[in-house]
């Protein structure tokens, strides 16, 4: 884990671009059609990753920024309420603290979401931001959760380690 500032924006940009990359390919897979042909999401090609590149590049920066201005804080203080690190097993406080921090994020990007693609590149009026914002994040939230959990998460800290242990030796 980050010991210092540096290490600490670093594990945030890896972490921040797994989680947007996840769920760019889940977005842009249902914006083909997958999810609704037989078989969903199996049948899906090539195509969906070079397009969840292209939109992760900049969502990852959103995710970067709205973490650091209040998700992982957000998201690590509700965890606290919940557990405490001296007598619960730290793997499930570890796991406690990452679906806090997805219960905050997840409806954030959902709101950037909802703005910057069903209102401003399709046109769909303000007032129905709302409710376009509520189904996207009950869209979104189980995915979110899953992929945190078992991609992003483990991802960022073989990445993280993989990156800092090679540094210190």
């Amino acid at each position: 884990m980050p010991k210092i500032k540096f290490q600490g924006v670093i594990f945030g940009l890896i972490m921040s671009y797994a989680m947007a990359y996840g769920m760019e390919v889940y977005n842009v897979a249902i914006k083909q059609g997958y999810s609704t042909l037989a078989g969903g999401l199996s049948n899906m090609t090539n195509s969906v990753f070079l397009g969840a590149a292209v939109e992760a590049s900049y969502m990852g920066l959103f995710v970067f920024i709205f973490s650091n201005l209040w998700g992982t804080r957000l998201g690590a203080k509700l965890a606290a309420r919940h557990m405490n690190p001296e007598r619960d097993n730290p793997y499930l406080c570890q796991l406690m603290r990452q679906a806090c921090t997805v219960g905050i994020m997840c409806p954030t990007m959902s709101m950037v979401a909802s703005i910057l693609f069903n209102v401003i590149l399709v046109g769909n009026s303000i007032v129905n931001l709302p409710a376009i914002w509520v189904g996207t994040v009950l869209k979104k939230f189980p995915m979110a959760l899953l992929w945190n959990m078992y991609a992003a998460s483990p991802f960022t800290h073989w990445l993280f380690k993989l990156i800092f242990e090679r540094k210190n030796k």
